[in-house]
């Protein structure tokens, strides 16, 4: 009998298989078997697993300086990595606050935007809400829980945030407005005006929007109008533009923020994955000079913080991965890549159960559908996703799945989404294996339903 396990797992129900090694876009289970990382973990291990270059850094910083609280010191490590962030980051956005993860980067970019008013109106702004749209995922802390609209996340906690306001999202498959790009004008985009003058600008502080909807709905990229659409709106109001880019940024869409597809400066980024790859914990927050500027004119302090912000081990590892990214020109790889994985996910819509693929560069989604035709989502009982994703891992192949965006109970989409390492050969195994295993559950969902 084998010794009890103390981790509190994800889920009690599964039986996972034991991963004990990695290298580059691989990961070994402890039964010697390989299997492609597919989805880069959650879209993080973006430069691939065990670079010799990042690991040495990430040791020589610990052999140097492991911690330094940032209430009483800075660090050389965290200084150099604010300096990469800021050389890829839009015109005009040097600042970088550090975190440790996606959800405190959102939450410091909430507040951020709250602070930013107190401190230009002297204290007495009434610009507190944050706008997000449904259909969305900043995190799982309570306060990016409450600006987050994924129902199946946030439907048992609802009782214990204060709400924010919600649009509809870009998405153009299941248009919420039963509209057609497009003559429907980008109507998803103005929803925005119509919610701010509804509840009043003055009570509005920002809105937070994904550029490219990551895990909820499976990499949903907007319509060419829609970022400029609303960053125009934003300034119409006084309101704040805050760009989630913890899945996007450093590469992952083709360019180094997916914003910049669209020449769009956001006033605030919330990153966090891809910025140190999956070497240490790290998120930050990329805020606009004039944002910034604010702050330090008026108290010259920011009332949030936690243990580990700035700390130098994620400063290194930072730094090194940009640095990475930049001499193997990554985001160019991604770019060209994810031009070749698009086109063969295109190839695969032909598979009875695949309704749609959707991406940019290298953050590709598949929605799975009972019927073509009218779109028809299957029902959640169901767990289409996880038969795909089951039959993805007997063949060697790891993928990112999700669920619940038809209608906030059922819809199945799975993510691709390799590291921007990834080579054309491998490019070609992908979509291969993920052919076989998509035919397998086409199957298995026909017989089971």
């Amino acid at each position: 009998m084998s010794e009890k396990c103390h981790v509190f797992p994800r889920d009690f129900t599964q039986d996972l298989p034991m991963a004990v090694k990695a290298s580059g876009i691989y990961i070994y289970d402890d039964q010697g078997k390989e299997y492609i990382d597919g989805c880069s973990g959650a879209l993080i291990s973006n430069v691939g697993h065990c670079v010799p270059e990042v690991v040495e850094a990430v040791c020589e910083q610990l052999r140097r300086l492991e911690f330094a609280h940032t209430s009483r010191w800075s660090n050389e490590a965290i200084e150099r990595a604010a300096a990469q962030v800021a050389s890829l980051a839009p015109m005009g956005m040097s600042y970088v606050w550090f975190v440790s993860g996606g959800s405190e980067a959102v939450e410091s970019a909430v507040r951020l935007a709250r602070s930013f008013y107190l401190e230009r109106d002297g204290g007495g702004s009434q610009k507190h809400l944050i706008i997000g749209r449904w259909n969305s995922y900043h995190g799982s802390t309570m306060g990016a829980v409450a600006v987050g609209g994924n129902i199946p996340r946030r439907r048992a906690f609802v009782p214990m945030f204060m709400e924010h306001p919600k649009i509809e999202t870009h998405y153009c498959y299941r248009c919420p407005f039963s509209l057609a790009y497009p003559s429907c004008g980008c109507a998803c985009a103005k929803k925005l005006e119509e919610a701010i003058k509804r509840i009043g600008p003055q009570y509005i502080a920002a809105f937070l929007a994904e550029p490219i909807v990551g895990s909820t709905v499976g990499a949903l990229p907007p319509p060419d109008e829609y970022w400029p659409m609303v960053r125009e709106i934003c300034d119409r109001y006084d309101v704040l533009l805050i760009a989630d880019e913890v899945m996007t940024g450093f590469g992952r869409t083709g360019e180094n923020f997916a914003v910049d597809h669209w020449s769009v400066i956001p006033d605030i980024i919330a990153c966090a994955k891809g910025m140190a790859a999956g070497y240490v914990p790290t998120g930050g927050v990329i805020v606009k000079d004039a944002v910034a500027e604010v702050i330090k004119k008026g108290s010259g302090a920011f009332p949030m913080a936690h243990t580990y912000c700035g700390n130098p081990v994620s400063g290194a590892a930072v730094e090194a991965v940009i640095k990475y990214i930049k001499a193997h020109n990554l985001v160019k790889n991604a770019r060209v890549q994810g031009e070749l994985l698009g086109s063969l996910l295109k190839e695969l819509e032909e598979i009875p159960i695949v309704g749609e693929a959707r991406g940019k560069g290298l953050m590709w989604g598949v929605e799975l559908v009972a019927d073509k035709a009218t779109k028809r989502p299957f029902p959640r009982k169901l767990k289409t996703s996880g038969v795909v994703t089951r039959e993805c891992m007997r063949r060697g192949l790891v993928v990112y799945p999700g669920g619940g965006m038809a209608d906030g109970v059922d819809g199945d989409n799975f993510m691709v989404a390799p590291p921007l390492t990834v080579k054309e050969g491998e490019v070609r195994e992908i979509a291969s294996r993920l052919k076989g295993a998509l035919e397998a559950a086409s199957e298995a969902v026909r017989v089971g339903a």
